[in-house]
């Protein structure tokens, strides 16, 4: 017992789950006890047990599969915000394997905002693609990207199954500036849906536009799922207070 009275129920819940994730008796991936078998073993309320291990969720610990169980989280990978890479390269280097679901792949008419953030008129024709990568079967991008069609006129005749967006447009039109912005974001039906997020699961947002020679390129919007990822980038300043990056 300790000073300020005995620990609550919940909180001797969580201990006994991060005891076995930091002995690893459950490693990454691996499915805990279900609420009711640890109801029985800690005898406790199965309240209780749930109250545990939807702060561990939250705390990015376990990941909740609805109407399959409880999973112990993957280690979340670091992306770098200033180095523009495809997904299929930084799943490869954490050895698995890349998979790529394109939902559709199309021309269509821009929306104002698209129009605008690709420097178009409202009503000019866009190439539009939403494409899910997994790492070994697992969702971990929802891609949704629109094009300015002069930048990439081959955009629709690719097999995005095989090369990225990222890949083909980097070869098409090089890349000269990128912007970045990062946000937490509820995902909608469709998105956790495709990323087989558990109702009110976070997730992570990038949107970003990308220049080639001055012109806009593409403009995306990347979701990912909140418990398996995070972004992050580092900086140094030399002597006259200039920003150098530093790779993390």
């Amino acid at each position: 017992m300790s000073a300020t009275g005995p620990t609550p129920r919940y909180r001797r819940v969580k201990e006994f789950i991060v005891r076995h994730i930091e002995n690893g008796d459950y490693k990454p991936g691996d499915q805990v006890p279900s609420e009711s078998a640890l109801v029985t073993t800690l005898k406790v309320s199965r309240m209780t047990v749930n109250r545990a291990l939807r702060e561990l969720t939250h705390e990015g610990l376990l990941v909740r599969v609805q109407g399959t169980g409880t999973f112990v989280a993957e280690k979340r990978p670091l992306a770098n915000l200033v180095e523009l890479r495809s997904i299929a390269d930084e799943i490869a280097e954490r050895g698995q394997r890349h998979t790529a679901k394109v939902e559709f792949l199309r021309a269509e008419k821009a929306s104002a905002d698209v129009a605008r953030d690709l420097g178009l008129n409202a009503g000019a024709q866009v190439f539009h693609s939403l494409i899910v990568h997994a790492a070994d079967g697992v969702p971990m991008q929802l891609e949704d990207r629109w094009v300015n069609p002069t930048t990439a006129p081959d955009y629709l005749k690719m097999d995005f199954t095989r090369i990225t967006p990222n890949e083909h447009l980097s070869q098409v039109a090089p890349l000269s500036e990128v912007e970045h912005v990062v946000e937490a974001a509820m995902p909608d039906a469709r998105a956790r849906r495709l990323l087989r997020l558990a109702e009110n699961e976070p997730c992570l947002r990038l949107r970003r536009r990308t220049w080639s020679g001055g012109q806009v390129v593409s403009a995306s919007v990347l979701l990912y799922p909140g418990h398996s990822h995070r972004f992050a980038t580092r900086f140094a300043y030399r002597a006259d207070g200039t920003a150098k990056r530093s790779n993390l």
